[in-house]
């Protein structure tokens, strides 16, 4: 079982006796699967049971980050390189609310570090989600004006992200660091 179509992440192999598998986690909405019998036994094969993320677990880490990132006082204490790391591929991986969560921790860490803290060119991948998006909203004339609740959270962080970039002097580089070249390539040529 894994995350991905190639097996490659966050993969969890078991064979024998359902004795020896265990719980575990995925992240995201999709889980993919492989069964292959060796043919050395006539039983029906596994069974197992998907369960749509664990609530308690996910809501309780962010709730306490989100209160520690509150506290001005814990706040130079935090180790916010590496928490920000964490968060971004959080908000890469999950989906809907989850995803929601991870990018609102992502701004509250923009708006409390005091120096380059983070590593902003990691914001790659939701940078690229959030153009996809502004492409994408310029051609859907079914809601003009509306944003959808991601987008808008994207919005917010790229907007202050920005802003914060800019009175650390680093503007050019942020930008530069998130496009890719084909993107440059494109907006030169227009």
């Amino acid at each position: 079982m894994s995350s991905s179509s190639d097996f490659q992440q966050d993969r969890h192999s078991f064979s024998g006796s359902p004795q020896k598998w265990n719980d575990f986690e995925l992240p995201g909405d999709t889980l993919y699967y492989r069964f292959t019998s060796d043919m050395s036994n006539t039983e029906w094969g596994y069974k197992f049971t998907v369960t749509a993320g664990h609530l308690g677990r996910f809501q309780t880490g962010f709730e306490i980050l989100k209160q520690m990132l509150s506290e001005e006082r814990v706040v130079p204490h935090l180790p916010l390189a590496k928490i920000w790391e964490w968060q971004v591929g959080v908000a890469c991986r999950q989906t809907g609310h989850q995803r929601l969560k991870a990018i609102h921790l992502l701004l509250k860490i923009v708006q409390c570090s005091a120096q380059r803290d983070c590593d902003l060119t990691l914001l790659k991948p939701l940078w690229q989600l959030f153009t996809h998006m502004e492409n994408n909203f310029g051609h859907d004339m079914a809601k003009p004006g509306i944003l959808l609740p991601l987008h808008r959270a994207l919005a917010e962080l790229f907007f202050v992200t920005e802003n914060r970039v800019a009175e650390l002097g680093s503007l050019q580089e942020y930008l530069l660091a998130l496009n890719t070249e084909d993107h440059l390539h494109r907006c030169t040529a227009q």
